[in-house]
């Protein structure tokens, strides 16, 4: 018997024909097998709001109850089709009274362990989800807190086997920090106001880049209010991408179409003025051959909870020293392509201090930790996310592996701090 392996060039649905003959007698039986690969590609979508419970959009006009869920529908929604594979959502949970969690997931599926978000009393929070959708087109968001709170959530962009746009992870590279005048004027962005940012023809994303994977920080803004980024020549939406209060360092992850002109606006809701840093994680385009994928080792598909330093799960479960990193092999043993990006939602916690964490390529292989102490890599100058003292602090993170696969996260503060990592996908080349 021989055995034949063969890679299929784009996600899709195929059928597997094999003949088998009999040299002898001559005869023959034919035999077909529907297959589908693991993947889909990327497709950009206008801010679109799905849910706000405080007005009675997606769902009735009522906050979603303690230890509860709401059902968002997906498919069909705006130009979003059926079959559609996962989803890139801006969640906000605002009008809290307790401390909780809100966690997104294929709607109808087993809650799992892990969280897209923590909140406490009073507090506004916003976060970027990538969520597989289920079967019948619906994700679910369940708050796992004490009290009700309101929920919103804004579709920005879709996966899908017919879609054309593949993922091109990179290094982060910051390219606008207003503090400094790198990429904008060096001076707040006013209140009321937008700047924009050139993205295509620097620093790796080319021309023709469709939409651009960002971490966006605010930091001493004046007063409290939003960040909306949006595509160059278009009208600013109503949806907002940050959300902050006065005096704060926060970040978001944020993915959005690039204008035509290559570049995008990022416009300050607030009547006073902030600054903003935005770092590039990564870019998608015709171009990319790599897909997102919701299937993991072991065939464990997102969410789900790899690493919590409380509670001792994971490689590298320790309260991770100040100023200092940890490494980390986040590829699947057996993953039959190469992994572009791993997508994770990363959560700070048990914080004693200010400090902000980075996420970046690991240059050594798994052997050199094992067996010699390598130099420690180039610390980062990229933020992923940022913290205070008692402050639970999730974010996105599209991260790209170093040459062998491993992934380093940065402490870059000067007191200790709980890790949480949750695995929400990865980003398989084609």
């Amino acid at each position: 018997m021989r055995f034949v392996k063969h890679t299929y060039p784009r996600p899709g649905d195929y059928t597997v024909t094999v003949t088998a003959v009999d040299s002898v007698s001559k005869v023959q039986a034919v035999k077909q097998l529907a297959f589908s690969t693991s993947g889909s590609f990327f497709s950009p979508h206008a801010p679109t709001r799905l849910l706000d419970t405080r007005a009675g959009i997606g769902a009735g006009k009522a906050k979603v109850g303690a230890y509860s869920s709401a059902w968002v529908k997906i498919a069909g929604m705006g130009k979003v089709p059926a079959g559609t594979a996962a989803v890139v959502l801006n969640l906000t949970v605002t009008n809290t009274t307790a401390a909780g969690h809100i966690s997104a997931y294929p709607a109808g599926a087993k809650r799992p362990e892990s969280s897209n978000m923590h909140y406490v009393a009073g507090q506004t929070v916003a976060n970027q989800v990538i969520v597989p959708v289920s079967n019948d087109g619906h994700v679910e968001l369940y708050n796992g807190g004490w009290n009700a709170v309101d929920l919103i959530a804004d579709l920005t962009d879709y996966f899908h086997r017919s879609a054309n746009d593949g993922y091109t992870s990179l290094a982060p590279v910051r390219f606008v920090d207003t503090r400094e005048g790198l990429g904008a004027a060096r001076s707040q962005v006013a209140g009321q106001s937008a700047i924009g940012v050139q993205i295509t023809g620097r620093s790796g994303v080319p021309a023709g880049a469709s939409a651009v994977a960002l971490n966006v920080t605010v930091t001493n803004p004046r007063e409290a209010g939003h960040l909306t980024v949006f595509p160059a020549g278009q009208a600013a939406p109503s949806t907002s991408s940050l959300n902050y209060t006065a005096g704060q360092t926060i970040a978001n992850s944020v993915i959005v179409p690039v204008g035509a002109d290559g570049k995008i606006n990022i416009r300050n809701g607030a009547w006073a003025g902030t600054d903003v840093i935005v770092d590039v994680v990564g870019y998608y385009g015709a171009g990319g051959k790599a897909a997102f994928s919701t299937l993991g080792d072991g065939g464990m598909t997102s969410p789900w909870r790899i690493e919590d330093s409380r509670t001792l799960t994971g490689a590298n479960s320790w309260l991770t020293l100040a100023g200092g990193y940890f490494y980390e092999p986040l590829a699947p043993m057996n993953n039959p392509r190469p992994i572009e990006a791993h997508v994770l939602n990363l959560t700070v916690t048990t914080t004693s201090g200010p400090g902000f964490l980075s996420v970046s390529p690991d240059p050594y292989p798994w052997e050199r930790y094992r067996y010699e102490r390598p130099p420690m890599p180039p610390r980062p100058v990229s933020s992923t996310l940022n913290w205070t003292a008692g402050k639970d602090v999730p974010n996105l993170v599209q991260a790209k592996p170093g040459p062998y696969g491993l992934v380093d996260f940065w402490n870059q503060s000067s007191r200790e701090a709980d890790f949480i990592n949750d695995w929400l996908g990865q980003y398989d080349a084609y």
